[in-house]
């Protein structure tokens, strides 16, 4: 494995024209949420049309508008991606009250209808469930039907590969996979259709009122899931860098796309302070790891195999040449340009 990764920031789409077609392994991304009030200001920018809909009480052109603009955005993506690549959508439906009557505009059916149309083979989603404390768990008349509605706490992982799977053909290929399989317990975990993972904080300071951050363990789980080390993964929808952070920590390239330079720049300078975070976050998988061969051994389990570049036991044959870099230094390169070193 290559002892370095390289993690480029774009401040637009524009930016991306130089970028070689098919050089992108995998996608993971959250879009702006098209209906959803706060990104309402965003899309009207881009396309006037919107918010001309939005104010003459014409939610359905407007919630077209919307998703035409993040159409624009998969089909880069579709130039970008490799032939059995993965791209991964992170989305919200939205609720709103338009013309007195409340409703749903459901913005996961509209995003695989569009990778439908670009010949994509959708694979098997996964509901990203938010756990709430909050009491109420609806919206509307309280206790008399039928005019309450339930509240959600659910997001969609979608997940789209174009075309068929992904081939390895050299030996070297086919040993890089090896080596950037993941424990047999984390296939237990991640590979379920139900995640329940808290969500992240949305406050961004001066930048901007609230992000569409999500929590940095998706994306995190999303490229050991679908992408090998060395891979180049795509975020379109940059925001605070959560899928180039997750990328730096797992061995993996990366390419952020942000439209707002500042919020570029200022999470990217915050990049050079994650090494030993992610360092951190490394640590804590080996050590899960450690305490599930414990917990199994002390439950009387004794079917195990050796992993040979770190010397602790495993589940599986698969697992045996598993590797983990450890994140050891990040520098920067350029403007928007950092390097990773690894152990």
């Amino acid at each position: 494995m290559r002892d370095t990764s390289h993690t480029i920031l774009c401040a637009s789409a524009a930016d991306l024209s130089s970028v070689a077609a098919g050089s992108v392994a995998l996608m993971v991304t959250s879009p702006p949420y098209p209906m959803v009030a706060m990104w309402n200001d965003s899309f009207s920018a881009q396309d006037p049309a919107i918010g001309a809909a939005l104010a003459a009480g014409r939610p359905e052109e407007a919630f077209e508008g919307m998703h035409r603009l993040l159409d624009r955005v998969w089909a880069e993506v579709d130039r970008l991606l490799m032939p059995g690549g993965i791209a991964c959508v992170n989305i919200g439906d939205a609720t709103r009250t338009e013309g007195g009557d409340f409703r749903l505009f459901s913005n996961h059916s509209r995003v695989i209808s569009a990778f439908l149309k670009m010949g994509y083979l959708p694979l098997p989603d996964i509901i990203w469930r938010k756990p709430t404390n909050a009491p109420n768990k609806f919206l509307g008349s309280g206790m008399y039907p039928p005019g309450a509605y339930v509240t959600f706490e659910h997001e969609y992982i979608l997940i789209f590969r174009k075309g068929s799977k992904r081939a390895f053909h050299t030996a070297s290929q086919k040993q890089n996979r090896r080596r950037s399989a993941y424990f047999w317990e984390e296939r237990n975990r991640f590979f379920t259709d139900l995640w329940e993972l808290t969500g992240t904080g949305q406050n961004m300071g001066a930048a901007r009122s609230r992000s569409g951050a999500f929590p940095l363990e998706i994306a995190h789980r999303l490229i050991l899931m679908f992408s090998v080390q060395g891979d180049v993964v795509l975020d379109p929808f940059g925001g605070t860098m959560t899928t180039a952070r997750a990328a730096m920590q797992n061995g993996r390239n990366s390419l952020s796309v942000e439209i707002e330079p500042t919020l570029c720049r200022r999470y990217g300078e915050a990049l050079l302070q994650e090494q030993k975070p992610l360092a951190l976050r490394t640590a804590d998988r080996i050590r899960t790891h450690m305490d599930f061969v414990a917990q199994r051994r002390a439950a009387g389990d004794d079917k195990w195999y050796i992993n040979r570049p770190h010397g602790f036991e495993v589940k599986t044959r698969q697992e045996t040449a598993l590797y983990i870099p450890t994140l050891k230094q990040i520098i920067r390169e350029g403007e928007g340009i950092f390097r990773c070193n690894y152990t």
